[in-house]
């Protein structure tokens, strides 16, 4: 079956961005250390970055190497729409949930007014790669019975405030630490598979 992967970048304190939805805080060292970090993750994970910029990290004809499908919530999806990009992983199915998006925002984005729990069951059910849980909080917090793992991309700064990993009523739900990495630029990568 098909799991429900939440990959994501967060703050020291939990932030996965700021209050105005800025992500741009994230430290990534000198060029030497980001060019390392970032060639680590894009050999794993290829298919996580937007398309407008798979030519440029030499990704362009890369294979999906762990999802085919991206979900994402309103705000995740709305910095690839405000660079004008209405369809930022052409190279993936991609879903939003939003009940005050157009349906009709882009022929390759599927607009999902609710039920993301319905819609994520239904999508484990079928054939594939794995589902990347892009973001934002709120989903995060309404998917977290669904949730299978997590790649926590931890950055050595604290944001302050902002839109948290997890928005939701108190739910203490336990993973385990499978795998960890960590790199010069401060980033601890950890891998969680739900206990």
């Amino acid at each position: 079956m098909r799991k429900l992967v939440y990959y994501v970048a967060v703050s020291i304190d939990g932030y996965i961005a700021g209050p105005g939805g800025e992500f741009d805080f994230y430290p990534l060292g000198d060029e030497r250390q980001a060019a390392a970090y970032s060639g680590w993750i894009n050999a794993r994970y290829p298919e996580t970055v937007p398309t407008p910029g798979r030519a440029s990290e030499g990704l362009a004809d890369a294979p999906n190497k762990r999802f085919d499908t991206v979900l994402m919530g309103r705000g995740a999806y709305g910095p690839g729409v405000a660079a004008g990009f209405t369809s930022p992983y052409a190279h993936l199915r991609q879903y939003v949930v939003s009940s005050t998006l157009a349906p009709d925002v882009d022929p390759a984005v599927t607009v999902v007014a609710g039920d993301p729990l319905g819609l994520v069951r239904g999508l484990k059910r079928e054939e594939g790669q794995d589902i990347w849980l892009c973001g934002g909080g709120v989903l995060a917090g309404a998917l977290l019975p669904e949730i299978d793992e997590l790649i926590i991309k931890s950055y050595p700064v604290v944001a302050g405030s902002g839109i948290p990993a997890f928005s939701g009523a108190f739910d203490p739900t336990v993973f385990d630490v499978t795998d960890r990495a960590s790199f010069d630029n401060g980033v601890v990568v950890t891998h969680f598979a739900r206990r």
